[in-house]
Parts: C-alpha cells; sequence; structure tokens
C-alpha cells in the first residue's frame, strides 16, 4: 500500500510524540512492506520541497520559515505555498492513503485536495481546543472545552498578553469559532478517526464527533529485546529509588512529586527532563527540592531505558488530561509500577491495584503517604510488579492502523 503522512512539523527540527510516534509508526510500515511519504512544513527558509529517504521513508519538507503564533493560526485559512507543495506530493506519491496526524498550521482546505481516502489521528485535543491541551491561559487550569468560544477568546488574548477581558474576548471567539467550522468539515469526512485512548475518543465523541467512525487504538512501543519486566529486586540496601520522565512544567506537575518526596527518607528521586524549557518553574522545582533529589536533565532513548531499570517506581503526576502517556508503556516494559493521578488517559492505562495506583488528583499528601507505604512494604511494590502485563509493539499496532486503512479501501 502507498501511504501519505500529514503533520505540522517534523524531527528532527521539532521533537514531539507526534513526531516520534509519525517516525516509528511509517518505519514500521515499510518494515512491513509497504511504500511511505511524509509531508510537513519546515521552519528554514526555502522556496520548494527538501525530499529526503530517511529509513526507508521519503520525507518531504516544505520550508515555511519561522513563523509567529498569529500566522500559524492563519494558516488554518489560507498558505498558497503549503497547498502548491502538498498538491505535487500528492502527484508524484500517488498515495492509496492519506494518514493525517496533525493539521496544526496547515490550511484545512488542504483535504479538499486529496482524492483518496483519509484518516486522523487525535492525537491531543487541537481540533476543538486551539490551546491543544485543555489548560487555559489565563489561569492554568484545566477546560471543559469552548463554550460559545468566549472562553476560547479570553485565551487566545492571555496567550497574547493582553487583559482577557470580556469586552475584548467576544470579537476574538469569532476567528476561533470560524476555525473549527473549518475543522469540524474535516473531521466529518474522514474514513476513520483513531484515538490513542478511550478517554479522549469519548471527549471527541462529547463534542460531536461522529462515534460510528471512531476507533480506539493504543499506541504501541519499540522498547528493547532486554526489556520484560524483569524490574529490579526489592529491598536491599539501595536508597528506594522514585523517578519521573517527561516534560518540566507547571501541568505535569512535577511540583506535587518533589514535595511528596520530602517525607521519604533513604530514598532519592530522579527527575529526566529539559530543565531549559521553562527555567522559572525549573528554579522552583529546585528550591523546594532536598539533596535526594536529582535533576538528569534531558535523556536519549538508551539512558531512558538504563534510568528505567533501575527504579522502584515510576510517577506520572501530570494535573492535566494526557491522552496516551507513552511514558506508562515504557515504565511497563521495563517492569517498573506506576504511580498516577487519576486523570484523562492515565486513568485507564494503570489498572489500580494490579500494575500502579491512581491517586486523587493533585493530591500531594496522598502522594507522599502512598510512596512511604511502598518503600515500607517491599511485598505490595513486588505485588504490583508481578502484574504488570505485555506492552503491545509497535508492529503490532501498525497491523491495528492497517486495518484501519483497508477498511476504507
Amino acid at each position: 500500500m502507498r501511504i501519505l503522512h500529514l503533520l505540522h512539523q517534523y524531527l528532527p527540527e521539532k521533537v514531539g510524540g507526534t513526531e516520534l510516534y509519525t517516525r516509528s509508526l511509517a518505519q514500521q510500515q515499510v518494515v512491513q512492506g509497504h511504500s511511505v511519504a511524509i509531508f510537513a512544513p519546515a521552519g528554514q527558509d526555502s522556496t520548494g520541497l527538501e525530499p529526503a529517504v530517511e529509513e526507508g521513508v521519503r520525507v518531504y519538507r516544505v520550508g515555511v520559515g519561522g513563523r509567529s503564533p498569529t500566522a500559524v493560526f492563519a494558516s488554518t485559512f489560507h498558505h498558497p505555498q503549503l497547498h502548491h507543495a502538498f498538491a505535487r506530493v500528492l502527484q508524484q506519491e500517488q498515495p492509496d492513503v492519506v494518514h493525517i496526524q496533525h493539521l496544526m498550521g496547515l490550511p484545512a482546505s488542504l483535504v479538499t485536495q486529496i482524492q483518496v481516502p483519509y484518516v486522523v489521528t487525535l492525537h491531543d485535543f487541537w481540533w476543538v481546543c486551539a490551546n491543544a491541551q485543555l489548560l487555559t491561559n489565563t489561569t492554568q487550569e484545566l477546560c471543559a472545552g469552548p463554550q460559545l468560544f468566549v472562553n476560547c477568546g479570553r485565551c487566545a488574548l492571555a496567550r497574547a498578553g493582553l487583559p482577557p477581558v470580556l469586552p475584548a474576548a467576544l470579537p476574538a471567539a469569532l476567528p476561533l469559532a470560524a476555525r473549527n467550522r473549518r475543522l469540524r468539515l474535516v473531521l466529518a469526512a474522514a474514513g476513520r478517526l483513531i484515538a490513542p485512548s478511550a478517554f479522549v475518543g469519548q471527549w471527541y465523541a462529547a463534542h460531536g464527533v461522529p462515534t460510528e467512525r471512531l476507533a480506539v487504538v493504543p499506541h504501541g512501543l519499540d522498547y528493547p529485546a532486554v526489556c520484560g519486566g524483569q524490574g529490579q529486586e526489592v529491598g536491599g540496601k539501595r536508597p528506594f529509588l522514585i523517578g519521573y520522565i517527561g516534560g518540566i512544567s507547571p501541568q505535569k506537575g512535577v511540583h506535587h512529586l518533589v514535595q511528596a518526596h520530602q517525607s521519604l527518607n533513604d530514598s532519592e528521586l530522579w527527575i529526566a527532563g529539559d530543565t531549559q524549557f521553562d527555567p522559572a518553574y525549573t528554579a522552583r522545582l529546585q528550591q523546594l527540592a532536598t539533596p535526594s533529589v536529582h535533576f538528569r536533565g534531558k535523556l536519549n532513548r538508551d539512558a531512558i531505558w538504563e534510568m528505567l531499570h533501575q527504579l522502584d517506581l515510576l510517577v506520572v503526576p501530570s494535573i492535566w488530561y494526557e491522552t496516551f502517556c507513552l511514558v506508562i508503556s515504557e515504565a511497563f516494559a521495563a517492569g517498573v509500577p506506576v504511580i498516577a493521578f487519576n486523570l484523562g488517559a492515565m486513568a485507564e492505562r494503570i489498572r489500580h491495584g494490579q500494575d500502579g495506583l491512581l491517586l486523587p488528583p493533585g493530591d500531594t499528601q496522598a502522594l507522599a503517604q502512598t510512596l512511604q507505604t511502598l518503600q515500607q512494604n517491599p511485598a505490595q511494590l513486588a505485588q504490583l510488579r508481578a502484574g504488570i502485563q505485555p506492552v503491545p509493539t509497535m508492529a503490532q499496532h501498525t497491523l491495528q492502523i492497517m486495518a484501519h486503512y483497508e477498511y476504507e479501501q
């Protein structure tokens, strides 16, 4: 099958969950005998496409230069350069199916050029929430979604550094409502809408997406052959080792973990993530941290696996709606139980009391008590480790995705 993936940005210029997922899926599709290409805008200035072959995947990057958030938003409505470039790639590739991974900063009308079936993966909430994460720019609190788009107007004003007052929010809401109307047409014409978790699928269904075309397909994982649920032996003389792997930002809730860890003795907390992403927040964490907290910085994949195999426990303290949370899969693949807040996709990824524990969102005291309990009860921790089930591989996931492609043929 000839497959074309369409997304808003790509590696190595931009590194995020959607980009990494797209690369893994495309490479696995090549391994399984398919002809695969990727189309994405690039930040560098360029007048045309820059095709390259990477691990058997043809990657088309169209240079659009640096764009402000306003320009990215405006591209939803009009971008002739991207239209022309995408038309060229469609003509050259002649795909049997187009897989839309993300359309942020791409004109929604691109889909009118697609004369073959297309599917959409709902990686986040962007198709309804222009912020993509259901977090307000005004208070950084969880949002239920558009309320006549007035609250969205407030968010847009706050992001632009303007007072989010009602008189200004009303006119700001109009282009946001127009944006959503365009994106709904894209979703309405898709042959399949793929959600990485039941939570995401249910959220989109509640916001008007046709349920008959929604399919929940959890992500697979590429992991080393040495992974297989071995984990670390519980007990011994070494400190009780707790880990966090992910973004260093307020919505990830790392402060709850650092505060909870203050109550533990003979324990270390390893934090792996980009400390330069939000320097002010990192400084706050460092002020809260005891000497037993170690900031390990941003780790490559090999270093992440090495770290996981040393942990007794991984904590995912996110206080926003995770849509899948790949690090949970990584922990399980390494045989490490997970503690998380009972929120979003984390609530379905972790089987409470079997392979991890779910706590009330944002409850630092409950987190501290749980960490103490597991440190003092190695048998309970061993029981959680024994309850971890095999993690689906990327090869298995790809077969599921291909089944949805073939359904549309």
